[in-house]
């Protein structure tokens, strides 16, 4: 078509709320539970890394850059959420669409990077005991808290300015909340450029974290094995939720790759609607309660500080 007589929409339809005007309560109900647990959580770990000098080590000082973006990615997602299950329109603005996907996106990078940043911190902490303080010097701290957030932010602008030029000849997305992928396919023009600049930015971030992590772990394993009973239990307790949390993060990225790219004709709504918020619901909420009771200097500081 040449452009003359097509519909340049403005608007776009969130069309998995569709009819589900009888459950709508019901599922408002369940979010507003989620997200008030979420807050909670992640707020009171943040509190007590903050407020208790024991915990400002650069292992604390991470966990606690994690769960801000843990209460960044689902704020995100969960008011919008609230607001269409009690509204009785679907539609988003194409400014509020795009704002939803930044976030969205740049959360998802942000808890991998962050992720690979703590796997090299135990890697150090445990391969390199007696360097340790040296190599993470505070300055060096600062630069691996910030680093996730600057990289995430940066791409990801670049990736928006290129998607908020398109023109739209659909607007129907079949998901809860907008997502660059179902957003780029109902454009007009050639979106080429975009969908390349998407898949090298996601290559390159997936390398950069995925391989340095699994680097520390076979590092930490062969230390682990030569290493006396306490110094395995020590390396173990920091280790399992720290592996833990990244395949719990990996198995929601999946779930959405998956429901993107793949006809989801046969799954039930609802199952399809759960796959693909997954990653903004489970690490969220799974994270600090895993920190918090596997961590044994969170968990003495959590008593202490609730118990005043």
């Amino acid at each position: 078509s040449d452009g003359t007589n097509t519909t340049h929409f403005k608007v776009f339809r969130l069309a998995a709320y569709g009819d589900s005007a009888q459950l709508k309560s019901f599922y408002f109900a369940v979010v507003t539970v989620l997200y008030s647990l979420i807050i909670v959580a992640n707020a009171l770990l943040i509190g007590v890394i903050c407020i208790e000098r024991r915990l400002h080590e650069p292992m604390y000082l991470f966990l606690c850059s994690l769960f801000v973006n843990e209460l960044y990615g689902s704020t995100g997602l969960f008011p919008a959420l609230m607001f269409y299950l009690l509204s009785d329109t679907n539609y988003i603005s194409l400014f509020y669409c795009f704002l939803q996907i930044f976030v969205l996106y740049t959360y998802g990078l942000t808890e991998f990077i962050n992720l690979a940043v703590m796997s090299y911190d135990r890697y150090l902490c445990i391969c390199y005991p007696l360097h340790y303080n040296n190599i993470m010097t505070p300055q060096k701290i600062c630069v691996l808290i910030l680093l996730p957030w600057l990289l995430s932010f940066m791409s990801h602008a670049t990736v928006m300015s290129q998607s908020l030029q398109l023109q739209f000849c659909g607007n129907i997305i079949d998901r809860v909340y907008c997502d660059n992928y179902s957003v780029v396919r109902l454009a007009c023009s050639n979106t080429t450029l975009i969908n390349m600049w998407g898949l090298v930015v996601t290559m390159l971030f997936l390398s950069c974290t995925i391989f340095p992590t699994i680097y520390s772990y076979v590092r930490i394993i062969q230390i682990c094995l030569k290493s006396p009973e306490e110094t395995k239990q020590k390396a173990f307790n920091t280790c399992i939720p720290h592996i833990a949390s990244l395949l719990n993060f990996a198995f929601g990225c999946i779930f959405v790759i998956l429901q993107s790219r793949f006809n989801n004709a046969d799954l039930p709504p609802i199952l399809h609607t759960i796959l693909t918020v997954y990653f903004l619901i489970c690490p969220p909420l799974l994270n600090p309660v895993m920190y918090g009771l596997r961590m044994v200097k969170i968990r003495q500081a959590c008593k202490k500080v609730l118990s005043v």
